[in-house]
C-alpha cells in the first residue's frame, strides 16, 4: 500500500525544516551583507551583480519571504524586516509602466494586511489593484509592459490583485476586467493539452489575436515551464477569487500537462527550463519553474473536488520539494553561493540569470515549504 500524503509529509519534515533553516540564514545574509537591496537573479552565486534588469518585478519576492519566515519563526525581528523592505513599494501603487503589481503586493501588502487587518493597508491593495486594471486593452486582455499589443502568461500571476480589490470593494466593474483577462489569456494561450505559450499579439486597434510568442520560451510554440507554473498558480488563484470553474479546469489541465512533461525530465519532478528543447540543445534546469508549480500544485490540491486528483498533486509537490530541499538544488553545500536555490533561469535569450539563483525561485519555494509545514494553505493567511 502506497503512503498517504501526510505519511510521507511527517518523514520530510525535518528535511523540510532543514531547509528553512537555511533560507533563513541566507535571507538574512541578504539583508546584513547588502543593506536596503532586494534580490533579482545572482552573477555567479552572488546578489547585486545584475548587468540588466529587463523590467522591475521582484522587488517584492525577498519582503515576501521575511513574511513567509515571519510567519514560520514567529520571530518579531522578521516582521520587523519584511515592514521595512515592504514600505517601500507603496509609491508603486501608481506604477503604469509594469504589469506586474501583483508580484509586488500579494507577497508584501497582502500578507501585512491579513496580520493586522490595518485599513491603510487594505487601500494600498485596492489602489495597486485599480491601477493594474488601467492596462486593459480593447480584446480584454492586460498589457504586458512591452506595450498594448502584448499579453503575457505572466500576468496571471498578478490578476489576482484586481480581482482580490474588486471583492474588497464590491467593484464589478474592477471584477470583470480581471475575469476578462482571464478567460482572453485561457483563449489564446492555453493549448487543449494543457501547454501554455509566453506571449499573446494582438492588434491593440481591433482586439484581434493575430499569434503565439515568446520572450523567454525557447522558440513560439514551445513549452516554457516558467510559464506553464505561472499558470497552474495563477489559475487556481483565480478559481479561488472568483469562485469560476472555468478557471480549475484550466488550472487542471495545464497541472497534468506539467506532471506528465516533467516525469520524463526527471524522477523529482524538475523541468528543463523549456519542455521543447531538443537533445542537442541548452538543457539547463529551471529550478523555479518546479517552486512555483509545488506551491501552486498545493493550492490546486485543496481547491479540486476529486479526491484522487488531490492526493496526486499534493504528492507531485511534495516529491518536487524533497528534490528542492537537497543538492544538487538547494545551496546548503555551496560555498559562497547566497542564494536559497540553484539551477534556474531567468532570461535564457538575453543571458540573464543562467543556471543563478533567482529571487522568485527562492520566494516560491519558502511559500510552498511554509505551506507544507503549517498544513494549510497560503490563502488562509
Amino acid at each position: 500500500m502506497s503512503e498517504t500524503f501526510e505519511q510521507r509529509r511527517a518523514k520530510l519534515r525535518e528535511q523540510f525544516l532543514r531547509a528553512m533553516n537555511f533560507a533563513g540564514h541566507q535571507a538574512q545574509a541578504v539583508i546584513e551583507r547588502y543593506p536596503d537591496y532586494t534580490p533579482m537573479y545572482t552573477v555567479g552565486g552572488k546578489w547585486r551583480q545584475e548587468s540588466e534588469a529587463w523590467t522591475h518585478w521582484c522587488e517584492g519576492f525577498y519582503p515576501g519571504i521575511f513574511w513567509l519566515l515571519h510567519k514560520h519563526t514567529g520571530e518579531p525581528q522578521w516582521r520587523a524586516w519584511a515592514e521595512q523592505y515592504t514600505v517601500r513599494l507603496e509609491p508603486r501603487q501608481h506604477d503604469r509602466q509594469v504589469h506586474d503589481l501583483g508580484f509586488l503586493f500579494l507577497s508584501t501588502y497582502l500578507r501585512w494586511y491579513r496580520l493586522t487587518l490595518e485599513p491603510s493597508l487594505r487601500a494600498v491593495l485596492i489602489e495597486a489593484g485599480r491601477t493594474l486594471a488601467l492596462r486593459q486593452q480593447k480584446g480584454g486582455y492586460l498589457a504586458s509592459f512591452l506595450g498594448p499589443h502584448s499579453l503575457f502568461i505572466d500576468i496571471m500571476m498578478n490578476v489576482g490583485l484586481i480581482l482580490w480589490a474588486a471583492n474588497a470593494t464590491d467593484d464589478d466593474n474592477l471584477r470583470q476586467i480581471g475575469l476578462e483577462h482571464s478567460r482572453v489569456t485561457a483563449r489564446y494561450l492555453i493549448a487543449a493539452d494543457g501547454r501554455a505559450a509566453h506571449e499573446g499579439i494582438f492588434d491593440p486597434q481591433t482586439g484581434q489575436f493575430l499569434r503565439e510568442s515568446t520572450q523567454q520560451g525557447y522558440a513560439p510554440g514551445s513549452a516554457w515551464t516558467r510559464g506553464l507554473a505561472w499558470a497552474i498558480y495563477g489559475f487556481t488563484a483565480v478559481h479561488r477569487l472568483s469562485g469560476q470553474i472555468e478557471f480549475l479546469q484550466v488550472a487542471q489541465r495545464c497541472a497534468d500537462y506539467y506532471l506528465q512533461r516533467a516525469a520524463a525530465c526527471s524522477p523529482g519532478l524538475v523541468p528543463w527550463w523549456d519542455f521543447d528543447i531538443p537533445e542537442t540543445g541548452p538543457r539547463l534546469w529551471d529550478s523555479s519553474a518546479a517552486a512555483i508549480t509545488a506551491s501552486g500544485l498545493l493550492d490546486l490540491a485543496e481547491a479540486t473536488t476529486d479526491p484522487a486528483r488531490a492526493e496526486r498533486y499534493r504528492d507531485a509537490a511534495l516529491t518536487i520539494l524533497q528534490t528542492l530541499s537537497a543538492p544538487p538544488f538547494l545551496a546548503c553545500d555551496t560555498p559562497g553561493a547566497e542564494g536559497i536555490l540553484l539551477h534556474a533561469v531567468y532570461h535564457f535569450h538575453k543571458q540573464l540569470g543562467v543556471d543563478e539563483s533567482v529571487a522568485w525561485g527562492d520566494h516560491y519555494f519558502v511559500e510552498a515549504l511554509v505551506k507544507v509545514l503549517a498544513g494549510e494553505s497560503e490563502a488562509g493567511w
